[in-house]
Parts: C-alpha cells; sequence; structure tokens
C-alpha cells in the first residue's frame, strides 16, 4: 500500500504542471517515436528482401560464363567469354549431388514482341528449361507451361507473365493467340502470377519464357566461340550435341539427328545456367561442387582463375540483410542521442521540482517520512514520467510508420520486441536521470527546509 499511496501522490504532483509535464517528456517522446519508426522501418525492409529473394529462388544459385583473365592480363566481366555451354547444364545435373534442379538460360533482351497492331518490348525475355519455373517458384495461373519434350523439338510456344497480357493481350486471355517475337510467330500456352516489382524495382511480370532451344536457334541465333577446352563428346542427348569437343569449326553432323530438327552447333554459348541446391544449407556444398566440375570440365589449371562466375542468393541476401541491419543500427544510434537529450532534460525538470518543494520535503520529514521514502517518490515521479513519455512516442512512433507507408509506400512490419524494449528503456532512463535528483531530496536536512523560502 505505502509503493502504491506513492505513486498516487507522484501522479498528484504531475498534475500540478501539465504543460510542464509535457514539455519535459517530449524529449523521450521523440526519441521513442524515433526508435518504433526505425525498427518497424528496417524490419519492413528487411522482410520485403527476403520475399523478394524467396521469389527468385531462396537457394538459387547462378553461374554466369566470364570473369576470366583475359589478353594482356586485364580481367573480363560476366558474359565476356564463351565458356558455358548446354553439356555444362547436363553435367552439373549428374554430377553435382547438392544441386537439385538446372536449367540453361539464354537471354531475349531488347527483342520486340507484336500481337495484331500493338508492339512491345519486354523488359525480361529468356529461354529456359522446364525446371526453371519451379526454381523461380513461379506459378502458371492460366494454362500451362512448356515440356522437355518442347524444349528438345525447338517448339515455337511461350509463357507470359501478366503486365504482357495487359499491355499487348488488353487484359483478354491469350492461351492460343499467336505471338510475334522477333521474325518469329510462336504460340501463348500459359499465363504466370503475378509477382509485382522485385527489390530493385524492375516489373518481375514483365516477361516472356520460351524453350531455350527455340529462344537460341530461332529468335537471337548462335553465339559461337572457342572457350576452354573440354574432353566431352558428341552423344544423342540434346545437351551433349552443344558440347565443346576440339576446336573444329564445322563438326560433322551426329547420325542421330533427325530431318526435322536443327542441327546444333557444338559452340553454342549459354548466357547462364541457373540451379537450385536442395536444401538452403546445402547451397555453399552445391556452389563449392559446381566450380569443381566446370573447372575440370574447362580443363583450367591450378594457377588459372575461373572462366565463369558463381552467385549464391544466400550471399546476397546475407549481404542485403547486413546492410540493412546497418543502416538500422545508424538510424537507431540517433534516436538514442534523443533519449539521452530527453533524459538530461528529466533531470534537469527533477531537480527544479526539488528547489520548489523543499518546504515540502520538509514537512513530510518533519512528521516521519525517511529519507527513503523521498527518495522513492521523487525516483517513481522520474519512472512515471519517462514510461508516460515512451507510451506516448510508442503510438506516435507506429502512427508515423502507418503515415510513411501509406504516402511513401514503404513495407513496415510492427516489432513487439522495439515496443518492449522502449518501455524498458523508458523505465531506465527514469531511473538513472531521476536517482540523482531523487538522492539530493532525500539528504534535505529537515529543519534547513523548512526554513528555506
Amino acid at each position: 500500500m505505502r509503493i502504491i499511496s506513492t505513486i498516487l501522490t507522484s501522479l498528484k504532483s504531475l498534475r500540478r504542471n501539465p504543460t510542464r509535464t509535457l514539455l519535459t517528456t517530449l524529449g523521450i517522446i521523440i526519441g521513442i517515436a524515433a526508435v518504433i519508426t526505425m525498427m518497424e522501418i528496417g524490419n519492413g525492409s528487411k522482410s520485403a528482401i527476403q520475399s523478394s529473394l524467396e521469389n527468385m529462388g531462396a537457394n538459387s544459385i547462378m553461374v554466369m560464363p566470364g570473369s576470366m583473365m583475359g589478353p594482356g592480363g586485364a580481367r573480363q566481366g560476366a558474359g565476356a567469354a564463351v565458356s558455358l555451354v548446354p553439356a555444362d547444364a547436363d553435367a552439373i545435373g549428374e554430377n553435382c549431388p547438392s544441386v537439385a534442379l538446372y536449367s540453361p538460360v539464354v537471354r531475349g533482351g531488347g527483342v520486340q514482341v507484336i500481337f495484331g497492331n500493338v508492339n512491345w518490348v519486354p523488359s525480361n525475355m529468356f529461354g529456359v528449361a522446364p525446371a526453371y519455373f519451379e526454381i523461380r517458384n513461379w506459378d502458371v495461373q492460366e494454362g500451362r507451361i512448356f515440356t522437355n519434350e518442347e524444349v528438345d523439338t525447338n517448339a515455337r510456344v511461350c509463357v507470359v507473365g501478366t503486365t504482357i497480357v495487359k499491355e499487348v493481350f488488353n487484359d483478354m486471355s491469350p492461351i492460343d493467340c499467336e505471338l510475334r517475337i522477333g521474325d518469329v510467330t510462336f504460340t501463348v500456352i500459359g499465363v504466370l502470377k503475378t509477382k509485382g516489382a522485385n527489390m530493385m524495382g524492375s516489373d518481375e511480370d514483365d516477361v516472356v519464357l520460351t524453350p531455350w532451344t527455340t529462344m537460341r536457334m530461332r529468335v537471337t541465333g548462335l553465339k559461337t566461340g572457342t572457350a576452354s577446352n573440354t574432353n566431352s563428346t558428341v552423344s544423342d542427348s540434346p545437351g551433349e550435341r552443344f558440347a565443346i569437343s576440339g576446336r573444329a569449326l564445322y563438326p560433322e553432323q551426329d547420325n542421330s539427328i533427325t530431318k526435322d530438327k536443327l542441327f546444333y552447333s557444338r559452340f553454342t554459348q549459354l548466357d547462364q545456367i541457373i540451379v537450385t541446391a536442395s536444401t538452403i544449407e546445402k547451397n555453399e556444398q552445391a556452389v563449392q561442387e559446381v566450380s569443381a566440375l566446370l573447372r575440370k570440365r574447362h580443363n583450367l589449371g591450378i594457377e588459372q582463375d575461373d572462366d565463369f562466375t558463381v552467385r549464391n542468393s544466400a550471399e546476397f541476401m546475407s549481404m542485403l540483410n547486413q546492410t540493412s541491419t546497418l543502416m538500422t543500427n545508424l538510424l537507431l544510434g540517433v534516436a538514442l542521442i534523443s533519449l539521452v537529450v530527453g533524459g538530461v532534460g528529466i533531470m534537469n525538470i527533477m531537480l527544479v521540482s526539488v528547489t520548489e518543494r523543499t518546504r515540502e520535503i520538509g514537512l513530510r520529514m518533519a512528521v516521519g517520512a525517511r529519507s527513503r521514502d523521498i527518495l522513492r517518490q521523487f525516483l517513481i515521479e522520474s519512472v512515471v514520467l519517462c514510461i508516460s513519455g515512451g507510451i506516448m512516442g510508442i503510438l506516435l512512433g507506429h502512427g508515423m510508420s502507418l503515415m510513411i507507408a501509406g504516402v511513401l509506400g514503404w513495407p513496415i512490419e510492427a516489432s513487439p520486441q522495439a515496443i518492449v524494449a522502449a518501455v524498458i528503456v523508458s523505465a531506465t532512463v527514469g531511473i538513472l536521470f531521476g536517482f540523482y535528483p531523487a538522492w539530493k531530496a532525500s539528504r534535505l536536512d529537515p529543519i534547513e527546509a523548512l526554513r528555506y523560502e
């Protein structure tokens, strides 16, 4: 009961001058509001990054040609060398135990699509294998995806995103419609589910996907060249017919190629190979297996650099999360400065309050109040002041987060841990900065206090 009566006495003292009480807590309110806002924005950005990478394939690994030491010692960038062929993709699927799925990728960027009198240049156009849809977590909302048989026969079929449906087909169902890509007519067999924009702001739904063999042979044309020598030989599988085997410019046509199939050059280049590990935990192991296999296939010596680049989406996610966490912590540091300033303001006002109420303190001591009672009263006043400011700061911070999300469209995510931490920090600030004024009040001499004017 003594503690409850002390709290009630402290609240009565704070209500005597509400304007001064509000101004005193303003520093705490601003500091806590800044902390809550920064935490919610930081958590929202982390969730947005994670969701975007999950759409891309949380455990996907991208293998690109290039990044080898070129003539004169200059390092070439990704895509600068003809070093990946379809046989490499097949070898990865067959010889890397940690790899669950793989797909060759051929880019068709800048190619115009035409339907009727409508022209459109998609942001993304790729030739892929059916496994690509599962790697990228991409489902079909209408129609179907193409099959491995259609990849082997260079079928002129495609799957489009919802932006293509809106811009090219005027929101009508495009299934079984003929879409001209460059100079080749394709049949639309499927529409992908909407993904929206990725973390870089690019429209994921502005996409056209075709069998990679069709994209390379019919749309972009063969890209040939001499890369690293490998010992693979031509076989009956479509992938192996692309394998590098020596430096013959015009290799003999394989007898297994039927008349209704195009003859594949054994120097055909892939723009990318995308693979996915069986689990996220095996990402690093899959990267090591893929790198070792490609170095062996490309006959690279110990002293030679890789003629390919391997990028792990898990590492990319970790890097972005670290960057986001660093920025959030920096902003939290600025917010904590506001809390310190608010704490100093509370200490100042509590010292003024002790001076103003010196006669009251002396009177209480004269009628039997002990030093610890005075200490407890002023300490509780300081804590109540800070916790009240903390609660108002939490409400203000959450309101600011909602306003930012509504006006700027930034993602936010509530943080219960931040709310609990804000209350604890508020109480801690009240104790730390209120202790000295409370201790000073408890050390007053009753006689001197009663005689104070």
